[in-house]
């Protein structure tokens, strides 16, 4: 049995956990987008997880009220567009994406819509040329793993330092595009060349930074929803300092 098919069952057989399914914690409160989602009595559908909101509140937060540029992929029924538009504020560029031409009514003056095969990369390749860099990504589109990973491979890099990409909608545990996720996220932990430097008052370890650990701040998954955000300013290394005089004789 390979690691993660043998981490995955024993945490899955576990009786550690405090609470089981069915079971309710303290209620949060309701971030602006679920007020909205909650709001929606009639209008253009809106179809979301229930949870999905506190992670958009998290990541996207910041963005708030900014000339911020967000695209989402998979349109439906158009009312998620609507949400955007009025949780990021009047500043806010959106773009949306889906297979289907009826879509293109959705589009407004501060939406704009394109139609096209989110799997096809000559698509995306005109859609960089006719779309700014981007701050967000939001992929609820066809939930299909080869889908996922051609929109993420070609639209990251379209990403403006400080972005965020998120896709959801990852359902079950040997989802192919979560293992994607995952095999990326363990370029996080790579290391190059390693500095000592314990000879002087500035005790410290130096690693140099990848260009990937230079480009790449954090990757977060969540139930169904994987997030990838994009550093503000690149780095060119990580430093480990010691502090204080007193060291136990054995260890590091």
């Amino acid at each position: 049995m390979n690691s993660f098919r043998r981490g995955y069952s024993n945490w899955r057989r576990s009786k550690l956990w405090p609470c089981r399914s069915g079971t309710k914690g303290p209620q949060a409160e309701q971030s602006d987008l679920e007020k909205f989602f909650e709001a929606r009595k009639e209008g253009h559908g809106i179809w979301k997880w229930k949870h999905y909101f506190d992670i958009y509140d998290r990541h996207f937060s910041r963005f708030r009220g900014r000339e911020v540029h967000i695209l989402e992929i998979g349109i439906y029924s158009g009312g998620s567009l609507e949400m955007w538009r009025e949780y990021f504020g009047p500043k806010a560029r959106i773009y949306g994406v889906d297979i289907e031409p009826a879509c293109k009514a959705y589009e407004d003056g501060s939406i704009k819509v394109f139609i096209g095969d989110q799997a096809d990369r000559g698509f995306w390749r005109q859609f960089k040329k006719d779309v700014p860099e981007l701050d967000i990504v939001i992929d609820d589109g066809g939930h299909q793993s080869e889908q996922q990973i051609a929109t993420f491979e070609e639209l990251l890099p379209h990403l403006r330092a400080g972005g965020v990409y998120l896709c959801e909608d990852l359902h079950f545990a040997h989802n192919r595009f979560a293992a994607y996720i995952y095999g990326f996220a363990s370029n996080l932990n790579a290391s190059q060349r390693w500095e000592r430097n314990f000879d002087n008052q500035d005790r410290r370890l130096v690693c140099t930074a990848t260009a990937f650990q230079s480009a790449v701040r954090s990757v977060h998954l969540y139930p169904f929803v994987a997030v990838v955000e994009k550093r503000d300013t690149p780095i060119d290394e990580f430093l480990s300092p010691k502090r204080g005089t007193i060291w136990a004789p054995f260890g590091r």
